[in-house]
């Protein structure tokens, strides 16, 4: 009975870990979101496949488990890491009352990791991770990490900014951030990390504001050392002398 949840990074194989792809092959059935099956296609080929759409996490983890209970050997996909954001701690939720199952996470690339490197080094130093959605977490509890994050001079790291339903969300988090940040705080935009189309775009906090973003997104926030080099958004990790 082994279930391994594996994170895929941005998607694709020469973006995952040997131990990852060494992990799929193990494998004869492989769970999750259509989207990321689509991106490792070559890489499970005639495997049983089960495939849920977004929101449906939790049948896709108890599905996984059924077979892996019925004796297969099965893997869970996230994008990027699946400890972050990812499927990791719900699929141990799902299986609490079956500790004969063997779980093992696969760690991947997260976008905080994959976006910085297109932008440069922008979290060099201290940094946070905040996620922008509230389907799972209230919006007042994010505000109360985004003021920490603020007053702590943290960079920053902002996972899904935008959706059709949640427009307004980086407008205000900007609006958090602007209250301890000048505008002129160096930022950047990363859409589509390691697959087709991917682009970026530096900015200030202020001008980042009032940009159109979405859910292939990623922000990045400098702090108040945060600098562009030739180019790239760069957060100095202090080493004297340069």
């Amino acid at each position: 009975m082994k279930l391994y949840v594996i994170g895929i990074g941005p998607g694709g194989e020469e973006q995952m870990t040997l131990r990852a792809v060494r992990a799929l092959e193990q494998c004869d059935c492989v769970a999750g979101y259509g989207l990321y099956l689509d991106l490792i296609d070559s890489l499970i080929q005639g495997k049983e496949r089960i495939q849920t759409g977004m929101t449906r996490e939790v049948d896709r983890c108890t599905a996984a488990r059924d077979a892996a209970l019925a004796g297969h050997t099965v893997a869970v996909i996230s994008s990027g890491d699946a400890g972050i954001y990812g499927m990791a701690g719900l699929m141990f939720e799902v299986c609490e009352s079956h500790p004969e199952i063997d779980i093992e996470v696969i760690p991947g690339i997260t976008a905080a990791s994959s976006g910085g490197a297109v932008l440069g080094a922008p979290l060099t130093n201290d940094f946070a991770v905040v996620s922008l959605s509230n389907l799972l977490t209230p919006w007042e509890t994010i505000e109360k990490r985004l003021h920490a994050a603020a007053a702590g001079d943290f960079c920053l790291s902002l996972y899904n900014p935008a959706s059709k339903r949640r427009t307004d969300h980086l407008q205000k988090a900007c609006d958090i951030l602007l209250s301890e940040r000048a505008p002129e705080t160096p930022c950047g935009i990363v859409r589509n990390i390691g697959r087709e189309g991917e682009a970026f775009t530096l900015t200030t906090l202020g001008a980042l504001r009032d940009t159109n973003v979405d859910m292939l997104t990623t922000v990045f926030i400098g702090n108040s050392q945060t600098k562009v080099i030739n180019g790239h958004l760069v957060t100095p990790r202090g080493y004297h002398g340069v």
